[in-house]
């Protein structure tokens, strides 16, 4: 569950998050207002966030459930978002990218404002349709700190308790524990410290694998300037 959850919400972060640095990095009206604002999820305090998720998806004044059933009467009753299992973590999923799409999409902007507009205006020159400017100068000059927040993200993800744990407290029946919720709820609430270290201790292997793939993929950074790697 732990894996699921943290492949897809990354996924989902990292499509939102390089679709809105590419959308901030144009010349927009209020420029600096609209990337103020897009650090608002990020900057609000988990638990806050967790709470107002709580009550969109409370099965009886769900904003979402009011809109698909009384206002575009797409349903006939309201979705039950955190008693089923798999509402539940599509649930928690939706709450994490939500959240983590500004960390992603300003540090991808960050690396966006490095980029000289000579090498697009050269390839626009040559001919280079939108998608080759994308795939042959922005995603190799991105590598670098794509690596970086590809990892980071990652970390935040798989170690996720805050968000976890405030929406749904790991049910129903257990079934969205992610490794450090359950330690916590073996170690704490149940008493079984030996048991809540182990699970605690089992993380660390995968958040190792995590931050070797950012080494590896940093060190592509000589190839992408024309040398060789080390």
């Amino acid at each position: 569950n732990t894996i699921f959850y943290t492949a897809v919400a990354t996924a989902g972060k990292f499509a939102l998050g390089l679709w809105l640095a590419l959308l901030l990095n144009h010349h927009l009206p209020f420029k600096a207002f609209l990337r103020a604002i897009v650090l608002l999820p990020w900057i609000v305090p988990t638990v806050l966030s967790a709470i107002a998720f709580w009550w969109i998806y409370d099965p009886q004044f769900s904003i979402i459930s009011y809109l698909l059933v009384d206002v575009l009467h797409w349903k006939k009753t309201y979705i039950d978002f955190l008693g089923t299992p798999w509402h539940a973590r599509w649930s928690l999923i939706a709450a994490n990218i939500w959240r983590g799409i500004p960390f992603v999409a300003i540090c991808l902007l960050a690396g966006l404002q490095t980029i000289s507009p000579s090498l697009y205006e050269a390839a626009l020159l040559d001919g280079a349709s939108s998608w080759q400017r994308f795939r042959r100068i922005t995603v190799p000059l991105l590598m670098p700190i794509l690596a970086v927040v590809l990892t980071l993200s990652v970390l935040f993800t798989f170690s996720d308790f805050q968000l976890v744990y405030a929406i749904a407290r790991g049910g129903p029946f257990n079934t969205t524990h992610l490794m450090a919720t359950l330690a916590f709820q073996r170690a704490i609430p149940g008493t079984q410290l030996g048991e809540g270290a182990a699970i605690a201790v089992a993380m660390i292997p995968f958040l190792i694998v995590a931050t070797l793939l950012s080494y590896f993929g940093l060190g592509r950074r000589k190839w992408q300037q024309g040398g060789a790697n080390d």
